[in-house]
């Protein structure tokens, strides 16, 4: 977009504005009061203010002419400056006015969009840097399917901020200086006693690697000595641990696996390996250099995944921030927000039954230090006024106390709405078609780069049965493929509200028909072959012709379109990439839920609270059991004023039957 540009924003920001100026002089003595703008259901307008009922509740009993919120919303709608892009407005119910936009300006906007680009719409947000810390892989093992939806979610999430004008650090905060790497880094480093020797003649040094690999894991003796091989290349005879990084290990997985078995199964070498934080952490020349070199390779298989799905990171592992650990901490001690438990240093959190640990009982940094650094880091380092964290949920419990603790040394604001602010995005399982988490018949955990292997693979088998290895050359089949299957398995992820569960199917993904990456790419691809057929050249025609929505259909698809930048400001809002696909019918349905759960539970019934990633919960001593039926039917972001504060459920199952209402639309 360019400088001189002006940026217009979103339909709502527009309308926003006008009302603005209305409740100026409507209301004159209420500065404070925004408009509230929220798309309403199509049979009263396009969208509706809903201001009056506030408005009334603030202004009854100080002598105000206004009788009730009726004529509050009234006098808003009288007091509404003249614009195009309004044709005409109404009154519904209690004071809410429904507005319903100008045919003729939804055309001219759709023009403009065309010519100048959908971003001269895009959102306003409130923010200007954020950090989304996302994917997250541990060093010295493989990515599997449980990466796969921090990667796809927090990668999409970047980019609609990035839509919507925020520049974001996309981290990827990999873990390479835990027990996990620890246990790696001892076992190579304790390969250093020679107790065999073997020759091999072989010209493949990736063949002599796997050979060691398994001589080590096979051979050696209870104090994990080295084995000594020598292979023959050409006409020498060389050691090959004289060969550069002979310690390379191809089957990064295979030995991760392997040093954690004898992790959980010897007594002697989980000490080992334990005290290897600390001195990796202490920076010792040996542990540093085994460390380098594993996660050099953990790296290159991390790479091949973010490739095949367009990703693009900035690696700041936990190992980055370990020279700050020290400097915050003590920051922390200053504050009183230490204390010495059973010789590890923590902060007790209220009402959490265990401490936070911020230095286990050996001296070592943890997660807790580690995530408490890397915040602050963020915060007073990088200027970043949002902190997106994209894990799966069962981490919850941690970052609410890393949250907490952060408030309480008062790096972030008490409240939740204020910025700096931080968020935990949490996700649930990847499930097979048994109901548990996917995995292969071997019960192994479903590597990332299979996944995606079979994906491409299968898509490029239907693609064959299409009769395209005729048509199209390899190299085009193979493109397609990629494009068509890994867009499938982003798809059929993103789709879903991230909160749940979801079960992985192949055929179900890849299906051509219904709600699936592959009917929508078919879709644009018939869309590009219509105007490849009739002959024109659409940058001429954006210049030159005139848009003009005749049918009500078209001027329905045309609002949609317009609607396109809220929409993603709504999901940047609340964090929920997944109203991207659902868009206004959602939207719809879930005022109507919203609206008829007001009517049957009445003034005695539920409270909303809209916290931090949109977690809805229910206030009341029988509707816990509720929960999981709002996270799946309620998304009232634009209709919170709807929402009656009261402490008591007294019609639980009224409320049940109404939110089971949306899942009928």
């Amino acid at each position: 977009m360019a400088a001189d540009e002006e940026v217009v924003g979103t339909v709502k920001d527009q309308l926003a504005k006008l009302f603005e100026e209305s409740l100026r002089v409507t209301v004159p003595d209420q500065t404070d009061t925004d408009p509230l703008i929220a798309a309403c259901n199509p049979r009263f307008g396009d969208y509706q203010c809903n201001n009056a009922m506030s408005l009334w509740t603030k202004i009854k009993g100080t002598g105000s002419a206004f009788t009730g919120p009726q004529p509050v919303g009234q006098a808003i709608m009288t007091n509404l400056p003249r614009s195009e892009m309004i044709e005409s407005c109404s009154i519904a119910g209690p004071g809410f006015v429904n507005v319903k936009l100008s045919r003729q300006w939804i055309a001219k906007s759709i023009q403009k969009m065309l010519i100048k680009g959908i971003e001269t719409w895009s959102p306003k947000l409130r923010v200007k840097r954020a950090v989304v810390d996302f994917s997250s892989p541990n060093i010295a093992k493989e990515m599997h399917v449980g990466h796969l939806r921090s990667t796809i979610i927090g990668d999409t999430l970047a980019r609609m901020l990035e839509f919507s004008n925020v520049e974001v650090l996309r981290r990827n905060h990999v873990g390479d200086w835990g027990t996990q790497v620890s246990i790696s880094v001892c076992l190579r480093v304790c390969m250093h006693i020679y107790v065999s020797v073997y020759l091999f003649v072989s010209s493949d040094l990736a063949c002599i690697n796997i050979i060691v690999r398994v001589l080590v894991m096979d051979k050696c003796s209870s104090t994990y000595s080295k084995v000594l091989v020598y292979c023959i290349l050409g006409n020498k005879v060389v050691k090959v641990s004289s060969v550069k990084h002979w310690y390379t290990v191809p089957d990064n997985g295979a030995f991760y696996k392997a040093s954690k078995q004898r992790f959980d199964s010897d007594p002697g070498f989980k000490e080992r390996a334990q005290q290897a934080v600390v001195s990796l952490q202490g920076g010792k020349e040996k542990y540093r250099k085994a460390w380098s070199q594993i996660c050099e390779i953990s790296r290159k298989g991390y790479e091949k995944v973010y490739q095949r799905l367009g990703i693009v990171l900035e690696e700041k592992g936990e190992s980055f921030y370990n020279p700050y650990i020290p400097g915050v901490l003590e920051e922390l001690g200053k504050k009183g927000l230490i204390e010495e438990s059973e010789g590890a240093r923590v902060i007790f959190i209220e009402g959490k039954k265990y401490p936070f640990i911020v230095v286990k009982s050996d001296g070592g940094f943890n997660y807790a230090s580690t995530d408490l650094t890397a915040l602050w880091y963020r915060l007073n380092e990088e200027k970043a006024e949002w902190m997106i964290y994209v894990t799966d949920v069962g981490q919850r419990e941690h970052f609410e106390m890393l949250f907490t603790a952060a408030k309480r040394a008062g790096w972030l604001p008490p409240g939740d709405n204020s910025y700096p602010k931080a968020n935990h995005v949490g996700f649930g399982l990847v499930l097979g078609e048994d109901g548990k988490r996917f995995r292969t018949r071997s019960t192994e955990v479903v590597k990332l780069v299979d996944l995606l292997d079979e994906a491409k693979s299968r898509c490029k088998a239907a693609l064959v049965e299409r009769g395209k290895a005729e048509e199209w050359t390899e190299e085009e089949l193979e493109q397609t493929a990629e494009a068509v299957g890994y867009g499938a398995v982003k798809y059929a992820d993103l789709k879903n509200n991230r909160l749940t569960n979801y079960t992985f199917n192949f055929d179900q993904m890849l299906n051509d028909q219904g709600n699936t990456a592959v009917y929508l790419l078919y879709a644009h691809a018939r869309i590009c072959s219509i105007i490849r057929k009739s002959g024109k050249d659409v940058e001429e025609l954006k210049k030159t012709g005139a848009l003009v929505l005749e049918h009500p259909n078209e001027r329905a698809l045309g609002l949609h379109l317009l609607q396109f930048a809220e929409i993603v400001e709504e999901a940047c809002t609340n964090l929920l990439p997944n109203v991207l696909l659902w868009g206004q019918r959602r939207r719809q349905a879930d005022s109507c839920c919203v609206k008829r759960l007001q009517r049957s539970c009445g003034n005695a019934s539920i409270y909303l609270v809209f916290g931090q990633s949109t977690r809805y919960d229910i206030l009341g001593e029988d509707s816990s059991h509720l929960q999981k039926d709002f996270d799946n039917y309620v998304w009232a972001h634009d209709y919170r004023y709807y929402a009656q504060c009261i402490r008591h459920c007294e019609k639980v199952k009224d409320c049940a039957r109404t939110v089971q209402y949306r899942s009928d639309i």
